[in-house]
């Protein structure tokens, strides 16, 4: 079976998306029923997603989708170009990383779609008018086209099932793999680290992050002197619609010594911050999985979150949980100082997000599609010609 993976979107640096579309390719390359993986992304995302992509093995191949990083570019390569590609390397199954335009016909193959969330209805405010509304209209159309909708968690398939009933029929909750994964000590020390004790906060600056939450319970925590001295907050995430708010408020709050923003770090340097942090902070409004707090949990770290469904169903009892309101800031900055008086808890196993488990969910969907199985196919049989193929890892 041969199956691609498009995950070209504007982000260049590993955030949300490209790591999911990263992780599929692992665990379908734990299937020995899996010919062949092409991960195509845009220009810009390959230097990281050959840094992160499990290299050395001879089924997995990197393209370059040949697209400009405007919004319209990338759109109307998804649903002119995709199709052709999908076609010239003679792929069974076409996963797409996140909704995009679907060109209905052309798809020689089904096609399979991650839906992470549907913050288009649920939080306008992360992509402001009018772009909101043509973020709306892509999604209703790749939902409506695709063969199979993947959710990241029962919470986004209920939000699904409230939104778009008929749609909803058709998904089935897979939750993003997350293993622990061992790194040597030397790749993934911080330059920007001090040696001090430090919170840490792994958001994109966009409104659902609650960036600014987090920074005022921190600020709360310096002004009244409730941690160690020099204590910094680490707050990983690429820019995006907060980041001018978020820089206004470190600034006029005199918080520039002890506020890092970071963005652009390895796969291995944000494992080492889950490791070497007092507690990770997570304030979100909302989310569809929350794959900071599985992370933090998983490399035996405190973690204090909003009180959210999607925490709720990942984390369980294993986080503090402080619910939004009028006493937020207090309430989490109560919860930090309660936390952090506890011994650092033992790592979190997570078995229903290992490969192997996502790998055989992924693999009855993509079966369920297919007209007959496609199986026992040599590693290297049919070997992709394509002129937009960069290199094989």
């Amino acid at each position: 079976m041969k199956v691609l993976i498009a995950l070209a979107s504007s982000s260049g640096q590993l955030s949300g998306v490209p790591r999911h579309a990263i992780n599929l390719a692992r665990c379908l390359l734990s299937r020995p029923e899996i010919s062949q993986v092409h991960l195509v992304a845009a220009p810009w995302q390959q230097s990281f997603v050959r840094d992160a992509a499990p290299c050395g093995n001879p089924r997995l191949h990197l393209h370059t989708a040949r697209v400009g990083n405007s919004a319209l570019s990338r759109n109307l390569w998804f649903y002119s170009h995709l199709p052709k590609l999908a076609a010239e390397l003679d792929a069974d199954i076409v996963h797409l990383a996140y909704p995009v335009p679907v060109r209905s016909g052309p798809f020689q193959c089904p096609v399979v779609v991650t839906l992470h969330d549907l913050y288009p209805y649920d939080i306008p405010d992360n992509f402001g008018f009018p772009k909101v509304l043509f973020n709306r209209a892509v999604l209703r159309q790749c939902l409506r086209r695709a063969n199979a909708i993947a959710c990241v968690s029962q919470c986004t398939l209920s939000r699904l099932q409230s939104l778009f009933p008929q749609q909803a029929r058709k998904a089935t909750v897979v939750y993003n793999s997350v293993a622990a994964r061992a790194y040597e000590g030397s790749e993934t020390t911080l330059p920007q680290w001090s040696a001090k004790p430090f919170l840490l906060c792994v958001a994109q600056h966009r409104r659902n992050k609650n960036i600014l939450l987090a920074l005022r319970v921190f600020q709360r925590l310096i002004w009244t002197r409730r941690l160690p001295a020099g204590t910094q907050l680490f707050i990983v995430g690429i820019e995006g619609p907060e980041t001018a708010a978020i820089e206004d408020f470190i600034a006029t709050s005199c918080l520039a010594h002890s506020v890092v923003l970071l963005n652009g770090i390895t796969d291995a340097q944000l494992q080492w911050c889950y490791r070497n942090c007092t507690l990770l902070l997570a304030p979100s409004l909302i989310e569809g999985f929350g794959l900071p707090v599985a992370e933090a949990l998983l490399a035996g770290c405190r973690v204090v979150c909003s009180d959210i469904p999607a925490f709720r169903e990942l984390a369980s009892d294993n986080c503090s949980f402080v619910p939004l309101g009028p006493q937020q800031v207090e309430a989490f900055a109560d919860a930090v100082l309660a936390t952090l008086l506890k011994p650092p808890p033992r790592p979190v196993a997570f078995p229903q997000l290992s490969p192997p488990v996502i790998a055989d969910e992924y693999m009855r969907i993509y079966s369920a599609l297919l007209p007959s199985p496609t199986v026992g196919r040599h590693p290297s049989a049919s070997a992709p010609s394509s002129a937009e193929r960069q290199h094989i890892l």
